[in-house]
């Protein structure tokens, strides 16, 4: 796990069997409101909707559906298991819209998601309170275990802890709960339990609109849902962040701090890491696998395309053996695709066709067991005949290729480019990295000018920072010839 932390943007990276799996990044002047709970007001009560929009004061109103249950806990342990092994169900809700809010009430809310483009935050009024090991439900009685548990008998010890707590609400054992004692659950439980009383009397002293509880800062929320037995070892490049991950370890689970470790060499972590290097790999259309084969990746307005291709594979056998490997091969890749780049909603794959019934049904079969892999819920439909299958995945943010890029303004829109905070940043990285290198006391930085105008505007920090924190110039210059993404540093 890799955590670089600066003061524009938080990013971690995730690999596993050295290869890039997850990568988030957070912009802090857009930081996401997921978790952050408000007491807001009801502005519009819509019964042909049935739902409601709600004011929490960040400038535009969220949406409450009237059967919004809260069932998302956080972006990595959101599907939950009952001891029948069914999806534990939101409480029943049989009111309709007007029944249940009238405008001008005021109500507790959490986000459940971002906003999308001229889209408010997404609602919901039953809370959820991530711990280390527990997530607290104060207003759903329930009790559950990481579907991710899968060991019966330690689903059955988890559960039978859990039955013990006399809290009003519910329980869930996360993940990262798995092999904990009673007492380290207890522990966990304590502390959400004086989170919410502080809930509590906030919401209680404050008018409305008011943020009544913010979620963790990026950095610790990763580490909080993210750092579990099963990570090896998590670097980290800034201090503050290195020394607040520390401690949070230290308070709920002591075991991991000694697997937290602060990246001192010069130069960007990621870059030192090479994850740069993958995730530049990942905002491409092409996907190549090791056979020779490839996918090819469409994000539509509508749906996510995913096609399977024999590309330079041209086996040795038969043509159904080489198409059946392609296709075996290309699963897990798809899965891992569908985790780098936060895709979401519908999905499409189209396999290459398969004569064989039994080589459609393998290929389903291991489609499925490489989606257990992935915290994001899915719902996985039959193999079509012709080989097309259908999935939906849960979104629960922007894209990777909508988060990192736009609209691209040479093509029209029919494809994409780095954003401007993008290009910024990645100057940033490199303008450090050419000091250290160079020891410049003066470097000259050649741009496009919406590059230029940027950096003297919205991201006039960077420039500032280079001389007050760092101590060398940056001497700006503009080149019109330039793509907006092409940049020149001279010593």
């Amino acid at each position: 796990m890799y955590l670089s932390v600066n003061p524009f943007e938080t990013r971690v990276a995730l690999r596993e069997n050295g290869r890039l799996v997850t990568y988030r990044t957070e912009r802090h002047r857009a930081s996401s409101l997921v978790g952050n709970l408000y007491r807001g007001t009801v502005t519009r009560v819509l019964p042909g909707m049935q739902a409601a929009f709600v004011d929490v004061g960040v400038g535009r109103d969220g949406f409450l559906y009237v059967r919004e249950a809260g069932a998302v806990v956080d972006d990595y342990s959101d599907l939950f298991l009952d001891e029948a092994g069914e999806e534990l169900a939101p409480p029943a809700n049989d009111a309709t819209i007007d029944e249940l809010l009238r405008e001008g009430q005021e109500v507790l809310v959490q986000v459940v998601r971002d906003g999308l483009g001229t889209k408010g935050p997404r609602l919901t009024s039953y809370i959820s309170l991530p711990g280390r090991f527990l997530v607290y439900l104060p207003t759903i009685v329930q009790r559950g275990v990481s579907r991710r548990i899968t060991d019966a008998d330690e689903r059955a010890r988890l559960r039978e802890i859990i039955e013990e707590f006399d809290d009003p609400g519910g329980w869930i054992v996360r993940t990262a709960g798995e092999g904990q004692g009673a007492a380290e659950l207890e522990a966990d439980r304590w502390v959400l339990r004086q989170l919410w009383d502080r809930v509590q009397r906030v919401t209680e002293g404050s008018p409305s609109p008011v943020l009544v509880h913010r979620e963790l800062s990026p950095a610790l929320r990763s580490v909080r849902d993210m750092l579990t037995e099963s990570v090896r070892e998590c670097w980290v490049d800034d201090v503050d962040a290195y020394r607040e991950a520390v401690e949070l370890l230290d308070q709920r689970d002591a075991a991991l701090v000694q697997r937290v470790k602060l990246f001192r060499r010069p130069g960007d972590l990621m870059a030192a890491f090479a994850i740069d290097r993958e995730l530049d790999k990942a905002l491409r259309p092409k996907v190549w696998l090791k056979s020779g084969g490839y996918l090819v990746v469409n994000q539509t307005e509508a749906l996510v395309a995913i096609d399977v291709n024999t590309g330079k594979y041209v086996g040795s056998t038969s043509l159904e053996d080489t198409v059946f490997r392609i296709n075996i091969e290309a699963v897990r890749e798809i899965v891992r695709q569908l985790r780098l780049r936060d895709l979401g909603g519908i999905i499409v794959i189209d396999f290459i066709d398969m004569e064989d019934a039994a080589h459609r049904l393998q290929v389903y079969e291991a489609l499925a067991a490489e989606l257990q892999t992935d915290r994001a819920r899915s719902q996985l439909l039959p193999m079509s005949d012709i080989g097309l299958v259908q999935l939906t995945r849960k979104k629960s943010r922007p894209s990777l290729d909508v988060m990192l890029s736009q609209e691209c303004p040479y093509c029209h829109g029919s494809g994409r480019i780095k954003s401007l905070a993008t290009v910024c940043l990645e100057i940033r990285r490199e303008l450090l990295t050419t000091a250290e290198r160079e020891r410049a006391a003066q470097l000259s930085l050649v741009v496009h000018p919406e590059i230029s105008h940027y950096l003297q505007g919205p991201f006039r920090e960077v420039l500032r920072e280079m001389e007050e924190v760092h101590r060398f110039e940056v001497v700006l210059r503009e080149n019109p010839t330039f793509h907006l993404e092409q940049y020149e540093i001279l010593s």
